[in-house]
């Protein structure tokens, strides 16, 4: 019953797009016809006045009446759809609706008129709107329905008596036909315009793989520049480096596994003592960069040592495994610098710092426009 329901109803993130889809669609369709109706309409009422004894029959008066409304109805109808083209959606899918709706209906009557007249037994009037209608005008599966039956309903009516049994069968499976070509080029559209954005989906998680470190999910080293790169010069910023002191003796004594798991708390550590970062990352085995906004020296500091103070007690299996980390921070002004020039002098602190022994931390700052 579910794969039914889903023939027919259109899931709510893809409705957006296919109104979209079918705006576009329709109204090219709609322009063909109503130049085409123009043309013929012209020709026909002209016809009528001129080569065929003008108005003077009822007859000629009726068919004259068919003819003009029609035209009336696509000149209309063009300039109508070229105003409401900055109007919502749902707006320019009933306009197109109501046009569609009107020349199907049209072709009805003037399909019964022939029959009831005796002009025409042939049905091919019908048969050839609702297929058109069913091949060239996208819409989804309630106003389908509405069209295909009420035209239907309307031919076998006011043909009623006036055809055998064997042609209203074929006008009723006609119909049947032509919805379900409407039915099924709706679920078309659906199925693309939902694997076009399964493929967009797609597209962005591989985007976002290719930036994030595959470990511990943070920045790779070349988005981790690319963040600094664009926050650069504004206000003023830090780059903070934090380097894991002695981590091949963790792998060593421990295990990669451990080794991992440690890489893995640590990166949860920075993000959670730096939440004001503009983008923390995993610029190397055991390296961590952070870039953070203008803050205070004294309030930065702090949070480094709190940091230092975290790291070590990372624990494995109820034992501290981590020996603690040294952390280098270059703070630069609001005229910036190259990202170049912040990492070396960055990682020029976090080497001084690691000279004064394990656990530490070394900021250092650089002029303006340095």
């Amino acid at each position: 019953m579910k794969s039914v329901r889903d023939f027919f109803v259109i899931p709510p993130e893809v409705r957006p797009e296919f109104r979209q889809a079918a705006l576009q669609r329709n109204r090219l369709s709609m322009l063909i016809i109503c130049i085409m109706i123009l043309g013929m309409e012209l020709f026909n009422m002209g016809r009528v006045l001129f080569a065929s004894y003008g108005l003077e029959t009822l007859n000629n008066r009726i068919y004259f009446g068919f003819y003009s409304s029609l035209f009336v109805m696509a000149a209309l109808y063009l300039p109508l759809d070229w105003l409401m083209r900055k109007k919502p959606h749902r707006a320019q899918l009933a306009l197109q609706y109501a046009g569609v709706l009107f020349c199907l209906l049209w072709h009805v009557c003037i399909n019964a008129y022939d029959i009831y007249c005796g002009h025409n037994t042939q049905t091919g009037i019908y048969f050839t709107a609702v297929l058109g209608l069913a091949v060239f005008i996208l819409m989804s599966a309630g106003p389908a329905i509405a069209l295909h039956v009420s035209a239907c309903a309307l031919m076998l009516l006011l043909t009623w008596g006036r055809l055998d049994s064997g042609t209203q069968i074929n006008i009723t499976f006609t119909s049947v036909v032509a919805l379900a070509i409407s039915l099924t080029n709706c679920r078309h559209h659906v199925l693309t315009i939902m694997q076009r954005m399964e493929i967009s989906r797609m597209n962005q998680k591989l985007q976002m793989l290719a930036q994030r470190d595959a470990l511990t999910g943070l920045l790779n080293k070349t988005a981790f520049q690319h963040c600094v790169e664009t926050h650069l010069g504004e206000e003023g910023t830090a780059l903070l480096i934090l380097d894991l002191d002695d981590f091949k003796s963790v792998n060593d004594r421990y295990g990669h596994p451990c080794g991992d798991f440690v890489l893995k708390e640590t990166a949860l550590k920075v993000e959670a003592a730096l939440p004001q970062a503009l983008g923390v990352g995993r610029i190397g085995g055991d390296e961590f960069a952070a870039f953070l906004p203008a803050t205070d020296g004294g309030k930065l500091r702090e949070t480094a040592a709190e940091l230092i103070r975290s790291v070590a007690a990372i624990t494995w299996h109820g034992e501290r495994v981590s020996n603690g980390c040294s952390i280098g921070v270059c703070s630069v002004g609001p005229g910036g610098t190259s990202y170049e020039k912040l990492y070396v002098e960055t990682d020029r602190a976090l080497y001084r710092a690691k000279e004064g022994g394990k656990d530490r931390l070394c900021i250092t700052g650089l002029e303006e426009g340095g």
